[in-house]
């Protein structure tokens, strides 16, 4: 039976910090390669059914791209994943103010958030998985957050060909929490998504104004271009006229799960076009945005020579939903002192399944 392995090699320093990149192989053929800078999942290493292998997550070339100002690729974003309106919301009386960053609201944050820090790591391997566990303290104030937030997040990879990420946070004062991450999907190694075939379970979603912020309560996905409730092509979806589509530059809204309870559900299904990686989203979060990377164009490459252009990848960032501090009938973000903010999120790999 194949062991689990993990190991470290340097990745050169950001901040005057050095930095690793945590390479996590199943032995199965499924490697996972994780940085401490952001905590990000730099690649994903799968095989298909034939047995070749590609990343199916888009990357940077080098530690210097990763640290200069880019799209969140693979990133844990963080405090606050998505959107939060004009930058500011109210917590027990207090008004707090997070830098704007996204037409004068904050995302994923604000410009300083957990995507560009350097996170304390350790390895562990038991049995049949390996692991690497990313630390990082936010102190009181952070980006404008009230209390000091100590956040732990793990990435799992098993002999199965799972890989799971679980987010772990405690406060010692009020404050809000709403972890992801942004990893840019591509099952086909580096063609593209337009025709992937895209499953979301979910019946309802959040349309959103022109800046990206919910207009409000949720809204039926049939007779839309937003039902997938049963897989749909990808570019077939972005070529209907509509005007969410068309004012967000494609999808970049967040779904509504359909069972909020406890314990994993299964989010999504995307699917490459001759089906030979099949990639599953599960998680316990009550939504997942898509996003189909609209603000690319070509700038950014892997190195190897794959641009990384508009509608080419697909993100699906399980989370709360956006704007949640300033809507409070939505599921609440809040943490206090004495609890413990908890999610995980699977990437499972279907076809994979008696090879």
């Amino acid at each position: 039976m194949p062991r689990p392995t993990v190991h470290r090699t340097p990745f050169g320093s950001a901040h005057g910090e050095q930095t690793h990149l945590w390479t996590l192989d199943s032995g199965t053929g499924i490697r996972a390669e994780v940085l401490t800078f952001g905590a990000s999942l730099h690649r994903l290493t799968v095989p298909d059914t034939a047995g070749a292998a590609a990343s199916v997550v888009r990357s940077l070339p080098a530690l210097d791209d990763y640290a200069a100002k880019h799209p969140y690729f693979g990133a844990v974003v963080g405090r606050y994943a998505n959107r939060v309106a004009h930058g500011r919301f109210t917590l027990d009386g207090a008004e707090h103010h997070i830098p704007a960053n996204d037409r004068g609201h904050a995302l994923h944050g604000g410009p300083d958030g957990f995507h560009t820090k350097v996170w304390d790591a350790a390895p562990d391997r038991k049995g049949d998985s390996a692991s690497v566990r990313l630390s990082l303290h936010s102190p009181d104030g952070d980006m404008g957050f009230p209390g000091a937030l100590d956040t732990t997040v793990t990435y799992t990879l098993d002999t199965a060909g799972t890989l799971a990420v679980d987010y772990v946070s405690v406060t010692d004062r009020p404050t809000v929490v709403n972890l992801t991450n942004h990893a840019y999907f591509d099952l086909s190694g580096g063609d593209g998504v337009l025709g992937h075939l895209l499953q979301v379970d979910a019946d309802t979603y959040l349309p959103v104004d022109g800046d990206g912020i919910p207009l409000g309560p949720r809204a039926e996905v049939r007779g839309t271009p937003f039902d997938l409730t049963s897989p749909r092509v990808l570019g077939e979806r972005l070529g209907i006229d509509d005007d969410q589509l068309r004012d967000a530059g494609g999808f970049d809204h967040c779904w509504v799960l359909r069972d909020a309870g406890p314990g994993l559900r299964r989010a999504a299904r995307l699917t490459a076009p001759d089906a030979a990686r099949v990639l599953e989203v599960w998680t316990t979060e009550p939504g997942i945005q898509v996003y189909t990377a609209n603000q690319l164009d070509g700038s950014y490459t892997d190195g190897a020579g794959h641009r990384h252009e508009r509608h080419g990848s697909v993100c699906l960032e399980t989370q709360h939903l956006p704007d949640s501090p300033n809507r409070p009938e939505y599921p609440s973000t809040v943490l206090r002192p004495g609890e413990t903010a908890r999610s995980r999120t699977e990437l499972r790999f279907p076809h994979l399944a008696g090879l």
